[in-house]
């Protein structure tokens, strides 16, 4: 049977249980669960994208303690939410500002590489299907690329490092080259397949989507 969908309120309540998980965030030890949670509302409700990333914004200005486990791991929620949504332009003008003077004031410090990380990923974000799987936020928190596994008929399964942006036609044309199947006329695409089924992935589907499915 599918998930049933979540149950939400109105947005003000949906609003100040999010800033409840901000602040229970601080203290989480594994705070994976909590941050996926904060995406999957963000997914069904849109209009707390801008909400979450101004929070964000604000716990990361003048945090009590620099680059400590507290501040980190808004850093790291907030990576997640470039990787995953795009603010309106106001609230990116806003971040993208909060982004340089963050680095202009800790350069080479944890704090001024995820900054760095988020403008890169702010420019390729065009939005998700799903909310990051916690492996991928795993990855996400430490600012590095998952490995996604594709197997081919007649060839060896490959290894293929992927981004939050890497999407299906990317993937073919790397096996296509590591194949040496340049020249070879036929098309080649990536087939996601489950128990019950099996289907062609689109050109412009994002793997990291596909992941977040199987888990």
């Amino acid at each position: 049977a599918a998930p049933s969908p979540r149950r939400y309120t109105t947005l003000r309540d949906e609003a100040v249980k999010l800033f409840n998980s901000l602040q229970q965030l601080e203290s989480e030890r594994d705070p994976v669960p909590l941050m996926q949670g904060v995406l999957q509302t963000c997914l069904d409700l849109p209009p707390l994208v801008d909400e979450i990333y101004c929070q964000l914004v604000k716990q990361t200005t003048e945090p009590p303690a620099p680059g400590g486990q507290s501040d980190l791991h808004y850093w790291q929620l907030l990576t997640c939410m470039s990787c995953t949504f795009l603010p309106s332009p106001p609230v990116l003008r806003f971040l993208r500002f909060h982004l340089d003077r963050t680095e202009s004031r800790f350069p080479a410090s944890e704090m001024a590489k995820y900054a760095c990380f988020i403008r890169e990923a702010l420019g390729k974000t065009k939005g998700r299907e799903c909310v990051p799987s916690l492996e991928e936020i795993l990855v996400l928190m430490r600012r590095q690329e998952m490995i996604c596994t594709v197997h081919c008929p007649g060839a060896p399964a490959c290894s293929v490092a992927i981004s939050s942006h890497t999407t299906a036609e990317e993937v073919a044309r790397e096996l296509v080259s590591r194949l040496g199947l340049s020249q070879s006329p036929n098309l080649f695409a990536l087939y996601e397949q489950s128990r019950r089924r099996e289907q062609p992935v689109g050109n412009a589907t994002l793997l990291a989507d596909v992941l977040t499915r199987f888990e």
